[in-house]
């Protein structure tokens, strides 16, 4: 749901950079998972708020910069029944990473390795093969996504 970015003045703050659509989204669960490298611990949020774009957030255990400044580089996530169902054609990010990925001829692209936005559309980054592909995440280019069988289909050259 997003990173640590570093502490915000010195009485316990945080600030989240946001991977979610709005960063509002993230605001409003009173209890996140923190952690880093499989080390993951729950926290209840004392309060969040925006701010330029970012998150910022002070936790109910955490009352010095000190300590806010520890959880740099900590991602920030959140239990999947608590967040609200997809809708038709929608997709959670977490849910697209490890799909194989193929074009209309069936040639097998590779795996997705992530997913970011650009600013302008969402990006698959497709590892395979020995290369690696950047793959707009847009209707024209991918056609059908299917989470049962672990599989994208996507309208794109394998030499591309």
């Amino acid at each position: 749901m997003g990173r640590v970015t570093g502490p915000y003045g010195v009485k316990g703050w945080i600030k989240v950079r946001p991977f979610t659509e709005t960063a509002e989204s993230l605001t409003r669960y009173p209890v996140w998972w923190v952690g880093k490298e499989g080390g993951w611990r729950e926290v209840a949020v004392a309060e969040a708020a925006v701010h330029a774009g970012q998150v910022i957030a002070r936790f109910a255990e955490v009352s010095d910069r000190d300590r806010a400044a520890a959880l740099k580089g900590c991602e920030v996530a959140l239990p999947r029944e608590a967040l609200p169902e997809t809708g038709e054609g929608e997709y959670y990010w977490a849910d697209l990473i490890g799909l194989k990925v193929a074009n209309l001829q069936g040639d097998e692209l590779g795996e997705v390795a992530e997913v970011f936005s650009n600013g302008a559309q969402e990006v698959l980054r497709v590892v395979g093969g020995g290369r690696e592909r950047l793959i707009p995440f847009v209707a024209p280019v991918v056609g059908r996504v299917d989470l049962a069988a672990g599989r994208i289909e996507a309208d794109w050259g394998k030499d591309w």
